[in-house]
């Protein structure tokens, strides 16, 4: 096991991944404008958000590289994942808000290369074994991509992003069953196959016709944490706060429990 993927192995069937909760930035401080521009973009505090899915049998895989290293939820060819609108690269160069990663060059291919090998395949490694472990053990499994993001950025999409933004790109990652129990765990506040469709990590790993049904949650952050208008040094990240984030994470454990229902 490496120590920058953290394995909590279960026995449901259910795999609860975690890509972007990484603020380690590998040694590389010096080359970014700053570090913690490097790290704004993390999906922040979902490990906390989602610490009782343990506790219901699910399998829980993250890393601890920030996406600003490299992007392990982006297709490793460099193909866009949405084509035509605005996306960071898998060793991004960008913030989110477009703002330059880093002060002089960006990673070149061999570099690219290197982050390749040292950290997106071992995360993935990890990934596609437990997804093969509990697939030998159950018919059917989910794989539920979890992230979050600031719920206002022009340059990625116009005005408020709903608070859920169920993916399944168009309906190709999972049973539509699936899609349709997320969905109704969820309060109103939401959309399916709207600005995010579903990262590299469901479109690579769903098999819904083998029993393979993956998915993604991408959360608005506003829902349990505090958002700035103007995230900056002195107020990003916001701290946890349990009990602000107590009726989203009461409405994820209903989440969590339709992915296990329909598994089961």
């Amino acid at each position: 096991m490496t120590n920058f993927v953290h394995l909590h192995r279960g026995s449901a069937p259910l795999i609860v991944a975690m890509p972007h909760t990484g603020t380690g930035l590998a040694g590389l401080d010096a080359q970014f404008v700053s570090p913690w521009l490097a790290r704004r973009d993390a999906d922040w505090h979902i490990e906390k958000l989602y610490a009782f899915a343990a506790d219901v049998g699910a399998t829980i895989v993250r890393t601890t590289i920030s996406r600003s290293v490299i992007d392990v939820n982006r297709d490793p060819s460099g193909a866009s994942l949405y084509p035509g609108q605005a996306t960071t690269e898998l060793c991004p160069t960008t913030t989110f808000d477009g703002e330059p990663l880093y002060t002089g060059n960006a990673p070149d291919a061999a570099e690219i290369a290197r982050r390749h090998a040292a950290w997106f395949d071992p995360y993935h490694a990890v990934l596609a074994a437990e997804i093969a472990r509990l697939h030998a053990a159950h018919p059917r499994i989910v794989l539920y991509d979890a992230h979050s993001i600031r719920g206002h950025i022009p340059r990625l999409f116009d005005g408020d992003l709903p608070q859920y933004n169920i993916g399944t790109n168009d309906g190709a990652t999972c049973d539509p069953a699936l899609a349709a129990a997320v969905s109704a765990a969820c309060t109103a506040d939401q959309v399916l196959n709207g600005r995010f469709k579903g990262g590299w990590t469901t479109r690579h790993y769903a098999a819904p016709a083998d029993g393979v049904h993956a998915i993604q949650m991408e959360l608005a952050i506003r829902g349990y944490a505090p958002e700035p208008a103007v995230p900056d040094e002195h107020n990003w990240p916001p701290a946890f706060d349990p009990a602000y984030a107590a009726p989203l994470s009461a409405t994820l454990r209903n989440v969590i429990n339709a992915c296990l229902d329909f598994a089961s």
